[in-house]
Parts: structure tokens; sequence; C-alpha cells
């Protein structure tokens, strides 16, 4: 069986560890959000995380993240001293036992919704993208300089009609939901941060964040094979362009390019099947069989796309539950498994492959008691989730 893990965001968590161990979960992916991006993470603070972990029955699996500082991503500043700080974050992981790293090379932004309670058929809540919304944002709430040549004037009137039938209130929720970082996300943003942000970005196109992706890959990945420290980067989400920004890892051509760009055993990817779900183009199950062996970490969620009427290519997504949607659950479990197979054959030491539930939704108690969650985080959604999955995995096999 492939290994059953659950992200967990720290002591201020409101699912604890003991909710954790309850849902049936043997691993916790987690990170140390309180250290500031760029500084190294002392190997005492790992231990002492680790630790708390093990205590409470579990073991620390995989690390989400260790963010990429924004200096590393546009090579400005101080980016050699964080580069340098990674790496020795790596070590000190790999001195504490852990040799799974997650992380994202995403500019400014990690994930990005609209709505965090778009509610589902089934009276539960979810995470939710809709492009109308998105651009009524950034064509007139964060009037980004160039944004009008990305849409066309039907586009363009859509987002303004959607913004005038918005109130206040539903405005300023809507800009805090894009920019104010959800979990998982390392930074958040004032409009006016935002905008001095996205700026850094003004000469970073797409040929120019992936070299700088490829040149980050080739300094911290023979730190990570040599402390025997896997590397798993997750894809972008959405997996296209927003604000103007590139996004360079969001389609199986981009993952074959990362890992031909620093070729090691070490340089692996997250195969998330939301985030690489929302494209039409990518070819999940076919993606695990060719990529397979590259793949070091797994995030099972699944998406529903919705093409705006009248322009196909403008898609709004959200999140669905595990076994449904666009995302073909059981044939991805079933490749999945087939690599394991493949791997304890050839004795690999990673056959483990950690994977997580990701983004349930909210519902039950979650939803109704008014008791404090995180978005796409919830105990309940999420354990819905891995059950689902697990009985998948147990019957396939």
């Amino acid at each position: 069986m492939i290994e059953q893990t659950w992200r967990w965001f720290g002591p201020n968590d409101p699912v604890s560890l003991a909710d954790v161990r309850q849902a049936g979960a043997t691993g916790i992916v987690t990170a140390l959000h309180h250290i500031p991006n760029g500084d190294v993470w002392p190997l005492e603070e790992i231990q002492n995380r680790k630790k708390q972990i093990e205590a409470a029955g579990l073991t620390w699996s995989v690390v989400e993240s260790i963010p990429v500082h924004e200096g590393i991503k546009t090579r400005t500043g101080s980016f050699q001293r964080y580069i340098d700080n990674y790496k020795e974050s790596i070590v000190n992981l790999a001195q504490a036992g852990i040799d799974t790293v997650c992380y994202n090379f995403m500019p400014v932004l990690d994930w990005t919704r609209t709505d965090l309670d778009f509610p589902m058929p089934d009276g539960s809540t979810g995470l939710r993208f809709d492009a109308v919304e998105f651009a009524a944002f950034e064509l007139y709430v964060l009037q980004r300089p160039g944004a009008e040549y990305l849409y066309n004037d039907e586009q363009k009137r859509r987002a303004r009609s959607q913004l005038d039938a918005m109130s206040d209130t539903q405005v300023k929720r809507l800009t805090r939901t894009i920019i104010a970082g959800l979990p998982g996300s390392e930074e958040s943003y004032t409009v006016e941060q935002f905008r001095d942000a996205l700026a850094m970005y003004a000469d970073v196109g797409d040929r120019e964040l992936r070299q700088n992706l490829y040149a980050f890959l080739r300094e911290i990945v023979p730190v990570a094979e040599s402390a025997g420290v896997r590397l798993a980067i997750h894809p972008d989400d959405p997996p296209y362009p927003i604000l103007g920004l590139p996004r360079v890892v969001s389609t199986e051509a981009d993952a074959r390019a990362l890992l031909a760009a620093a070729d090691s055993p070490a340089n692996g990817i997250c195969f998330c099947t939301g985030s690489y779900g929302v494209r039409p183009d990518n070819d999940l199950v076919g993606m695990v069989e060719r990529l397979g062996p590259h793949i070091h970490f797994i995030h099972l969620r699944s998406t529903e796309r919705h093409s705006v009427e009248g322009h196909p290519a403008w898609v709004s997504f959200q999140e669905a539950n595990h076994l449904e949607g666009d995302v073909p659950m059981v044939g991805v479990m079933r490749a999945l498994l087939a690599e394991q197979r493949r791997r304890q054959a050839a004795g690999r030491s990673d056959a483990r492959m950690p994977f997580r539930p990701d983004h349930g939704h909210r519902m039950l108690d979650d939803l109704t008691s008014g008791k404090r969650t995180n978005p796409g985080y919830t105990a309940i959604g999420r354990l819905r989730g891995l059950a689902e999955l697990r009985g998948l995995m147990y019957g396939l096999s």
C-alpha cells in the first residue's frame, strides 16, 4: 500500500495530531512555518518538531514546504545566500532522518482561489477558482497595468458586470481571498504590497523563470542527492499564467524539462492530480505511467472544470469529491500501485510513495458548528477523502 499521510500546519492547526491518527493516516506532512522565508531551518527546531510528531504515534514523512524565496525566483538581491540557506536546511533535515521535501516555484502567490466556501450540490462547501471573478479583480480592483490586453471586449464586459453586481463586502472578500494568503502559502500582502511584488517580475518572463528554476536545481539537487533527500516540485495552481506571471510547471512537458535540467534520482515531482487535472491536455494516467519513477510525493484530489459560456478556453474550476470530478482517480491509483510494485521488485528504497488527501470540502459540524477551520484543510472533508482513497487502494490491490 502506498503511504497514507496528512498535512498538518503545526501546533496551531485546529486539526490535532490525535485527530490525524484517528483518521488512519500514519505519516505527517508539515513544515516549520514559524521560520521566516529564506532562513535556515535549524537542526534543533527540526528535531523538536519530529519528536512532537513521533510522540503522537506518527512519522514526519514529508516536508511541505521549505519555501523558495522570491529572490531565488527572480535571481535578485541576496539570492545566493538564500540558496545556500536552502542547502543547509536540506542537510539538517537529512541529519534528522527526513528524506522527502516538497516545494514549489510559483511567483508571488502559491495556490490561488476566488471562493473558499463555494456551495456544493450536497450542501458542503469547497474551494473554487472563478475565471470571471478573477478577471474582475485583476482588471478593475487591482487595475494591473497590461491586464486589459489579456482579455477581449466580451470578457471585459462580463468582468465589469460581475464587479458591478458585487457588494463592497464581497469585493473585499474576493481581494482578501486572492492576495491575503491561503493555508500553506508563506506570504500575504496588502493591495499595495501585491502590486509591488508583481512589479518585481516585470523582466521575468517564461524563459527567465525557467532558467532561474533550473539554475536553482543545479545547485540544490547535488546537495540533496548526497544527503539522501528526494525533492518533489509541486505543479502550478492554477496551471496556467495569471496576473501576467509565468507558470513553468503546468504540463507533462514542463515536468520532463525540469527532470532533464538536473538529471538525478533526487530531482523529482509532486504529482498533484488536482493541479495537473485542471488542464484537459494533461493525461494523468499516462503521466504516472511515463513519469512514475520520478514521483516522490503525491497529492490526490479532484477538480471539476467549467468553461465560461462562449469562451471554451476561459476555464473556472472547483474542488470535487475525491472520486468524482474530472480526475480519473481509479486509473491514477491503479497506475500508482503498479509503479509501487515496480519499485518493490527493483529493491528501491523509496517504495513507500507517500500520498495525502488534499482540499476536502467543509461539511457536517466543520460547516455548522462555527469552529475554526483552514480552508481546504478541514478534518471531516479530508477524512472522507482519505477513507475513499484508502478503499479504492485496497479494492484495486
